[in-house]
């Protein structure tokens, strides 16, 4: 669809026709608009298209009758407002969704989520992860599947999300060194095989967790409006990174962008799985705090549930607000590192890195503006993700996107 105005007047049903032929074009860009919060009424989705009212008005009741969303053409008018208000546009709570599922070093999750990034229902985290890959993957799609059966939900796509850089398009999982699977697990053929042999519809996708965390944040969180966002997370164990750039999720020639985990911060540090010492990985991660604090892993919850209870319960404690201090230092000189490399607009951090943030922001923002070039000339925003399950939300945006790219074809098989 060209971005150019309509011309001729609203008229007969062959005119309302070739205005929608034309409009087909922009079903995917109002799509969005209204899946990010970015077009909250046909106002502001017709100026956002660069189309006229009545095309914007064509758009939205295809998106309408496709069961994506809603159209409320008597929306109440705010208090001392004047004229008629815009027809307000949200997405459908009663439509579609996709599954998606996240595994972790302790363990996994499935979710429906619906657009918006809205999760409609979840499965309790499961707290084992077998070594075989399929087992894991196969629960997961499984959990996912019974909740369809009982919400009675039409979906159309699933997405992964796991601690591994994974290859793109093959979607090898190469470096789930937390899992114990195999490097090279052809993790997206497995998700893909298990979703077809539970009769889920829609296609699959696999993405490293943190890419698919900063995908959500930007769309539906913190990073919200920023063009170059840096994501920096713990998970659960381990330190991943994400970058967007200029609104797209930058995954590199092959889907390898951004192992931040394996930035030295402490030369003389911890030997890293990588082959190296005093990688963030093994600096700044949920184990890492808990040794440097003198505390063994308890057998009861997560070890970012565990470290995160140590910061909120015991800060107080000399040696905690020590070990605490230290990760805070390392992370700040990765993320500094990192700044003066990529020059974001905007960083987020997830995980324990949150927590962290949370705890002493003062001291986190000094260090990378002491030890970052740009830092210095006026500072990069360092907020806190703000999705709960952001990777889950995320896997659930790649399953979204053939939609987001093509409604009609992707829900109508044209």
């Amino acid at each position: 669809m060209s971005g150019k105005a309509d011309p001729r007047p609203a008229g007969d049903g062959t005119t309302s026709r070739a205005r929608l032929d034309r409009g087909r074009g922009a079903l995917g860009p109002a799509l969005e608009l209204v899946h990010t919060g970015r077009a909250p009424t046909r106002a502001v989705l017709t100026a956002e298209l660069g189309v006229t009212r009545a095309t914007a008005g064509a758009v939205a009741a295809e998106l309408e009758a496709l069961g994506l969303i809603r159209v409320d053409a008597r929306p109440g008018a705010a208090a001392g407002s004047q004229g008629r208000p815009s027809h307000r546009l949200e997405v459908d709570e009663e439509g579609p969704v996709v599954l998606a599922a996240q595994v972790h070093a302790d363990g996994f999750r499935a979710a429906l989520v619906g657009l918006g990034g809205r999760i409609v229902a979840t499965t309790p985290s499961c707290e084992a992860v077998d070594a075989d890959p399929a087992k894991v993957l196969g629960a997961a799609v499984d959990a996912g599947a019974d909740l369809l059966r009982r919400t009675g939900r039409r979906c159309v796509g699933a997405g992964l999300a796991v601690p591994s850089a994974v290859t793109a398009p093959e979607g090898l999982a190469l470096n789930p060194l937390h899992l114990a699977w195999p490097v090279g697990a052809p993790v997206r053929e497995i998700f893909a095989e298990r979703v077809r042999a539970a009769g889920v519809d829609g296609p699959a996708f696999a993405a490293n967790d943190v890419n698919a965390a900063a995908l959500a944040e930007h769309r539906h969180g913190a990073g919200r409006g920023a063009r170059d966002l840096l994501c920096v997370a713990t998970g659960h164990r381990g330190v991943g990174g994400a970058l967007v750039l200029d609104g797209r999720l930058h995954t590199g020639s092959s889907g390898l962008a951004l192992e931040v985990g394996h930035l030295t911060v402490n030369p003389e540090g911890r030997p890293c799985h990588c082959g190296s010492r005093g990688c963030l990985d093994v600096e700044a991660d949920p184990l890492a705090l808990l040794t440097t604090a003198g505390r063994e892993p308890g057998p009861e919850g997560s070890l970012l549930q565990q470290a995160n209870e140590l910061i909120r319960e015991e800060y107080a404690d000399p040696v905690v607000h020590t070990a605490a201090e230290a990760l805070i230092d390392r992370l700040g000189l990765g993320l500094a590192g990192l700044v003066n490399i990529l020059n974001p607009d905007r960083i987020i951090l997830g995980g324990l890195h949150r927590t962290l943030l949370d705890t002493d922001p003062d001291r986190l923002r000094a260090v990378v503006a002491d030890r970052s070039l740009w830092g210095r000339s006026g500072g990069v925003p360092i907020l806190a993700c703000s999705l709960d399950h952001n990777s889950l939300v995320g896997a659930a945006e790649l399953a979204w996107q053939p939609v987001l790219d093509d409604p009609l074809a992707a829900l109508s098989g044209r």
